[in-house]
């Protein structure tokens, strides 16, 4: 008798025994409702100002888009060690912000949020740790992305633990150059758009939510050359044009690299059985009229280092892998409306596709030795109006060349 075929009679039982007995499960971390206040940011001491984030965490079974509450109306602080107060004001969506406090390094500093709630949090009061300069922003061309990198050092070899942050500002185009706008005073007209209004170029800008960090703790000296800081794929729309990253370096202690490390772990790094497991966050802010409640952040006290560096598609590669995409809002074809439709066949007619912002006009059509237009092609706005996705004045940093 074979053997096998009492072994595979054995298994198939226990697979359907197995299969049936599966019941889905929902642990409680992924249902939980709570309520942690996030605190991002630090506490500037030079000439740049110091800007706060406060927010709440949201359950991780909310659906995808959902945006973390900001806390809103609270009374935040800078405060030293030798007693003295900086406030900071409330500048909107959970942000609060002071201009540059050019405090003294020989102090220590924490920051003091007071919520409309009357929950008082504070973080340990922190030493300044000023960052060194950084020595250059490069980027280096690779076969289908741009590596954005960072060269820095210390030579009192101090520093040795380093994070950095981005803000990212390219130009972007709408699909169609409207030449013509809508006024509604006295009444319902298209007129030419005037190159003040112009809504075909734009700038876009986007600040970095990655966890970049760096050490020089394991060697001699205190030297970090061309690393990597961010990589753009050479399809991005951000290269199509003209691109520009400020990058900025913060000096840290070893505690708060680790907890950044911690963070970047339980962030960024989490999706298999085979990634590093979450772990607890413990930072340095602290509820004090509910000790066991938990805070999410830590802040740091230094200078920070910024150098900011342009990309021109001209200087990129020009074959297949180098062809940027725009984004896809079905913007393949015009309509064309008329006013009204000579014919009177023309379903679409200027009164309820133009005056109503269903279309924004681009251009008349005009009839040879005619007086008025017929009518005007026109496309949805986002094919035509690029400040639905930026701005269309360029920022004061911008240049040329």
């Amino acid at each position: 008798m074979n053997k096998g075929i009492y072994k595979y009679t054995f298994i198939a039982p226990l697979l359907l025994l197995f299969g049936s007995c599966k019941k889905p499960y929902t642990p409680a971390v992924i249902t939980s409702g709570t309520n942690y206040l996030v605190v991002e940011g630090s506490i500037n001491t030079g000439a740049d100002s110091t800007i706060i984030h406060l927010t709440h965490t949201i359950p991780l079974s909310s659906p995808s888009g959902t945006v973390s509450p900001p806390e809103l109306n609270a009374t935040v602080t800078v405060e030293s060690d030798a007693n003295a107060t900086y406030p900071l004001s409330e500048i909107g969506n959970g942000y609060y912000a002071s201009a540059g406090l050019n405090l003294s390094s020989a102090n220590k500093y924490k920051l003091k949020i007071i919520t409309t709630g009357n929950k008082i949090y504070e973080s340990d009061f922190v030493p300044v740790k000023n960052s060194p300069p950084i020595d250059s922003v490069s980027y280096q061309v690779e076969t289908t992305d741009l590596r954005i990198n960072v060269s820095t050092h210390d030579a009192s070899n101090n520093t040795r633990y380093y994070r950095w942050d981005y803000d990212e500002t390219w130009i972007i185009h709408s699909k169609y150059d409207s030449q013509l706008k809508l006024i509604t005073y006295p009444v319902d007209s298209i007129v030419l758009r005037p190159a003040s209004e112009q809504i075909y170029t734009c700038w876009q800008s986007q600040v970095s939510s990655d966890i970049v960090l760096g050490s020089t703790a394991k060697i001699t000296n205190d030297i970090l050359t061309n690393y990597p800081v961010t990589v753009i794929p050479s399809t991005s729309e951000k290269l199509a044009e003209r691109y520009s990253i400020l990058v900025k370096q913060y000096a840290m202690t070893p505690d708060a690299f680790n907890y950044y490390q911690e963070l970047r772990k339980n962030t960024e790094s989490l999706g298999t059985i085979f990634d590093p497991q979450p772990s607890s966050l413990t930072g340095n802010i602290h509820c004090t009229t509910n000790p066991s409640e938990q805070v999410i952040g830590y802040i740091t006290a230094g200078s920070v280092s910024k150098v900011r560096i342009f990309v021109d598609a001209r200087n990129l590669p020009a074959n297949a892998n180098w062809i940027p995409s725009q984004p896809q809002f079905d913007c393949d074809f015009e309509e064309t409306v008329y006013n009204p439709d000579p014919l009177g066949v023309h379903p679409y007619s200027v009164k309820e596709y133009l005056y109503t912002g269903i279309l924004i006009p681009i251009q008349p059509l005009q009839l040879p030795g005619a007086a008025h237009p017929i009518g005007y092609t026109g496309a949805s706005p986002i094919c035509v109006d690029c400040t639905l996705r930026g701005v269309n004045k360029p920022p004061a940093f911008w240049t040329n060349e």
